[in-house]
């Protein structure tokens, strides 16, 4: 069978693993272009921030502007840390590592630590049986049903749009990830890697104040780093969080298909994708995370026919925001209202 066929035709356990052996063609980065990436994101990413502070210590207003290129820039940081959890970037496991944890510092994202939940996350996305660790809570509808009005109004602040994009991304990067949360009992490796990171980030923080003052910090640095944090939670929502995404239980759950049915493929502009570290191919990154994140559109490009599995657009993103609660009847993530209507 081709590779367009096993694509196109519904979807089983066989097919769907046949896309396993098709991707590991994808898996070995080049050296030369991983340096480059490392390379056009710093470089910018630095120079920028420089600007911004300079421009805003001489009291222009360019630097409050140009927060918003860095953060782009800072988020494109993170996605590179993201491969070199995955051990994709560089596929050496210690140069992986190393630039991972000084990305960390500049993202405010432990990277040890970080890499752990993340892998949980990986190994379990979909399994409504291993729900909680690097996850966006996400409850069934009988759950939800089931909770006591205290804890559904709870719920439904949680999954407020206010709280997951603009306070959830201050908690989690300024606070959250200043401890192992999730991991407090899993050995040494979250702990040292936590407050490591917070170490190195108290002598920048201190850096930056003692060099440019405690106004340009405020109105520079942590714009960027809220700002890019917003943009990495938004993202991780959307590539999860649509109507078509694959929950089963835990009996059920099979990762090939949750991997490919359960991420979605976010179609953005050209531009939008650069910066992202082409994040929004997250259906064939879920399947085969070794695969270096520049070479993900070769993917596509070779086999067109997965960039319609699990598509959405950014107009069809914004409609996600509502969808907070997974219908096991439907097999849909759905609404509070079109679950309370499906009750009525």
């Amino acid at each position: 069978m081709s590779a367009h066929a096993y694509a196109t035709a519904e979807p089983s356990e066989e097919n769907v693993r046949a896309w396993l052996k098709i991707l590991a063609a994808y898996r070995q980065p080049r050296m030369g272009r991983s340096s480059l990436e490392l390379l056009v994101t710093v470089l910018p990413f630095a120079v920028i921030s420089i600007a911004a502070y300079v421009s805003v210590a001489m009291g222009f207003w360019l630097g409050i502007v140009l927060v918003i290129p860095a953060a782009a820039f800072l988020l494109r940081l993170f996605m590179i840390q993201h491969d070199c959890g995955h051990g994709s970037f560089f596929a050496r496991r210690r140069l992986d590592d190393w630039t991972g944890r000084a990305i960390g510092v500049l993202t405010l994202t432990p990277y040890d630590y970080w890499r752990r939940t993340h892998a949980a996350h990986h190994a379990t996305a979909g399994n409504l049986d291993e729900r909680g660790i690097g996850d966006i809570t996400t409850l069934t509808v009988a759950e939800y049903r089931a909770l006591s009005w205290s804890k559904r109004l709870g719920y439904r602040l949680y999954r407020h749009p206010l709280v997951m994009f603009g306070i959830g991304p201050a908690w989690i990067f300024l606070i959250k990830q200043r401890l192992p949360f999730g991991l407090m009992r899993d050995g040494s490796v979250p702990w040292v890697s936590t407050m490591g990171t917070n170490a190195a980030i108290a002598v920048l923080t201190g850096a930056i104040i003692w060099f440019a003052g405690i106004v340009p910090f405020l109105t520079v640095h942590l714009p960027i780093v809220l700002i890019a944090g917003a943009a990495g939670v938004w993202l991780f929502y959307v590539q999860h969080q649509f109507e078509d995404t694959h929950w089963a239980d835990g009996k059920d759950w099979d990762f090939p298909e949750a991997a490919l049915h359960g991420a979605s493929h976010y179609d953005l502009p050209p531009v939008l994708r650069w910066i992202t570290g082409n994040i929004g191919i997250h259906h064939v990154h879920h399947l085969a995370s070794r695969i270096p994140y520049y070479r993900l559109p070769e993917v596509l490009r070779d086999h067109p026919e997965l960039a319609a599995i699990g598509r959405i657009t950014i107009w069809q993103s914004l409609k996600c925001v509502k969808l907070v609660l997974w219908d096991e009847t439907s097999g849909k993530l759905v609404s509070f209202r079109d679950a309370n209507a499906a009750t009525a």
